[in-house]
């Protein structure tokens, strides 16, 4: 299998991309239209994707935000029958080389602090930080995020700082003295459509825990993905 990492190029691939965001994220969830996406790209945002011949795969999407030389990044998804490839995460050094190119050193996105897959990718494989806890930040949401508060993480990417370059080096990452760590369980997704009741008390629970530990001064900055732990040191 050869894949192909490039910017979308056309509206047939953008309505790709809006296609691939339904399957992905589940029918109710809002995808970002076509034509939004096209115009962003147009004005200086990226979206690329990863092709596999003229099949899109996996795709990211962000555009720039009012800080100069700061973009946020709204989507990564990777279709269901791509996954394993590592696809996602070689989206996002194709999404740091192409800001580095422009002067973006800083890139921000939200996630769901308790989704296993997401914090592996980006915590521990990518190098992000985070001291940042939005609550309940999309309000309530239909598709694989319907069961829970849609609380969220803010990821900050600094591009050019000594975790991120090992990351994209593929070397160890620097270790921070750790002060604290927080476990989040294995299936949360799961746990959201087959018992709901039980994923709400946990999300009051983690965001209790994360704000007390942000407004005590400390910054996430590594995940063990084999515990399952937010290691926060101070920031």
């Amino acid at each position: 299998m050869t894949i192909e990492l490039r910017d979308l190029s056309g509206m047939t691939e953008f309505r790709a991309a809006e296609d691939l965001q339904r399957q992905v994220w589940g029918e109710g969830d809002r995808e970002d239209p076509a034509d939004l996406m096209m115009v962003i790209q147009h004005e200086g945002g990226l979206v690329a994707g990863a092709f596999e011949d003229d099949t899109l795969l996996g795709y990211v999407f962000g555009f720039p935000t009012v800080t100069p030389g700061v973009q946020h990044s709204h989507r990564l998804a990777v279709l269901a029958q791509a996954r394993g490839l590592g696809l996602g995460l070689r989206l996002k050094w194709y999404q740091r080389d192409w800001c580095l190119a422009r002067g973006i050193t800083h890139v921000r996105w939200t996630y769901d602090p308790l989704r296993l897959a997401n914090a592996a990718l980006n915590i521990h494989r990518l190098g992000a930080s985070s001291q940042t806890y939005l609550p309940d930040y999309y309000g309530e949401m239909e598709g694989i995020n319907k069961g829970a508060p849609s609380d969220r993480l803010m990821a900050d990417w600094h591009l050019q700082s000594p975790r991120v370059v090992a990351a994209a080096a593929g070397q160890p990452l620097p270790p921070d003295r750790v002060a604290e760590e927080i476990e989040i369980p294995a299936d949360f997704g799961d746990m959201m459509i087959h018992a709901p009741e039980m994923a709400q008390a946990l999300r009051l629970e983690n965001r209790a825990e994360m704000q007390a530990a942000f407004a005590a001064g400390l910054r996430i900055t590594g995940f063990d993905s084999a515990r399952r732990r937010y290691l926060l040191s101070r920031a």
